[in-house]
């Protein structure tokens, strides 16, 4: 007596493992940390050497310093409490990022434009070159930290922070072109001129955060 066995193939669908999302989750709580307490030193070193030699990109440097706090702040609340598998706290998470884009953009352009048009001239700063070089260093192997965590969560609003802790990269690269332009030739000018920059491409930040432009593993 024969009898036909069919068997039913089910697809195979390759799930990330709750215990290595959760390990994700760690790091990526543990990067933002990191990166929380970068940001306060290294804001209150460009804001006071900033204000003592009166320059604006600096003082903005320092400011996109204290957004990019707050940006870890948002990723914490975000990989809190079951927050990081729900779609509304990500998209929230987004925004508020977005918005302190703007506020970053609105202060620098407006202090450099007064700046620049007064005929405002800063004292060299050191500190600031001597800042702007360790940030140099310092950004980019953390942002590309940031960004791995990013994609295997499948998360915008964390490839957003790693985003902006790649721009600090990118802006203290121009902060020490100002500052040595106005230290060493006298170029009073080049300070609010770079200042003007961290503004405009804080705006594109913004933009680009607001619509969830960040990650494109996530869209």
């Amino acid at each position: 007596m024969t009898s036909d066995t069919h068997l039913v193939t089910l697809p195979v669908v390759s799930v990330e493992p709750p215990s290595g999302r959760e390990r994700l989750v760690r790091r990526a709580r543990l990067l933002a940390w990191f990166g929380l307490g970068w940001h306060a030193v290294e804001a209150a070193v460009a804001i006071g050497a900033g204000a003592v030699a009166g320059s604006v990109a600096l003082v903005g440097f320092g400011a996109d310093s204290l957004i990019e706090a707050a940006a870890g702040v948002v990723v914490l609340w975000l990989m809190t409490g079951g927050r990081a598998a729900s779609h509304p706290a990500e998209r929230r998470a987004q925004q508020l990022i977005a918005a302190s884009f703007v506020l970053l953009a609105a202060y620098v352009g407006v202090e450099a434009l007064r700046d620049l048009l007064g005929g405002h001239h800063p004292d060299p700063s050191w500190v600031g070159v001597g800042l702007a070089v360790v940030t140099l260093a310092a950004m980019p192997p953390l942002a590309s930290a940031k960004r791995r965590v990013a994609e295997r969560l499948g998360s915008s609003a964390t490839a957003s922070e790693s985003r902006q802790t790649m721009l600090c990269a990118y802006l203290s690269a121009g902060l020490l072109v100002g500052l040595l332009a106005n230290a060493v030739l006298g170029w009073w000018w080049a300070d609010p001129l770079v200042a003007l920059g961290i503004g405009a491409v804080a705006l594109r930040e913004a933009r680009e955060a607001w619509r969830g432009e960040m990650c494109d593993c996530c869209t």
